[in-house]
């Protein structure tokens, strides 16, 4: 595969399922590891202060030392270190993807992100609902539907602009291929919109890809250092 072509696959590994495009083809040759949901203990991380300090490498210190934290328990995710800079770090599980991946279930998934202020308000609310509904039992394809029916009854709030996060943890694992990827950053933007950053053109930057059960479009920067500052390679 081509670089982009792998930036492309990589980006679906963790933001969407259902990403259009270049990575159909090879999102169809994936096999279901994980047709189910795992025992909740399998995705809890036990040690409270180890989840923090998890969440908290997904940004420099510079911006996750003021954030909010947020650990995941059997109850849903909850505020273990209130903030005051207006970031919100947390350690996504395997079901942020969108319900069509493979790894949707996958137990090993961690992903540290550090969402800015716009995007905790507007973002976070859909994979807090997400979240809900498996720690309620949840099949994909309720989760699926429930997530529809929310839209068109327009209980998830609309994308603000500039909502984005940081993605640059050393530690983070964002599937069984890409287990420690690349430090990035990912912008969030309402509807189907890559065309209108030039995205994925031959000597762009910038990585895109639609995620129509989300209704956003995820752009993503790779950038090259780990959040502890040291380099990554690529």
């Amino acid at each position: 595969m081509t670089k982009r072509l792998v930036s492309l696959v990589a980006l679906g590994c963790f933001v969407g399922g259902g990403l259009s495009g270049v990575t159909g083809e090879v999102r169809a040759q994936a096999v279901a590891s994980y047709p189910v949901a795992a025992a909740l203990g399998q995705y809890l991380i036990p040690e409270k202060a180890v989840e923090i300090a998890l969440a908290r490498s997904a940004a420099p210190a510079a911006i996750s030392d003021g954030a909010e934290v947020l650990v995941l328990t059997q109850g849903g995710y909850v505020t273990a270190v209130k903030g005051g800079n207006g970031f919100v770090c947390l350690v996504e599980r395997a079901w942020g993807k969108s319900t069509d991946d493979a790894e949707f279930w996958n137990p090993k998934v961690r992903a540290p992100h550090c969402l800015n202020a716009a995007a905790a308000k507007t973002y976070l609310p859909i994979f807090l609902m997400k979240t809900k509904l498996v720690l309620a039992g949840r099949s994909k394809a309720e989760i699926g539907r429930a997530l529809k029916a929310a839209w068109e009854r327009k209980e998830l709030p609309v994308l603000e602009p500039n909502a984005m996060c940081y993605m640059m943890s050393k530690e983070q694992y964002l599937s069984d291929d890409d287990k420690h990827w690349h430090p990035h950053m990912m912008w969030y933007v309402a509807g189907d919109s890559a065309k209108s950053w030039g995205a994925n053109l031959a000597g762009v930057p910038v990585i895109a890809g639609n995620v129509p059960e989300d209704r956003m479009t995820v752009f993503m920067v790779v950038a090259d250092h780990w959040s502890d500052g040291t380099p990554a390679m690529h």
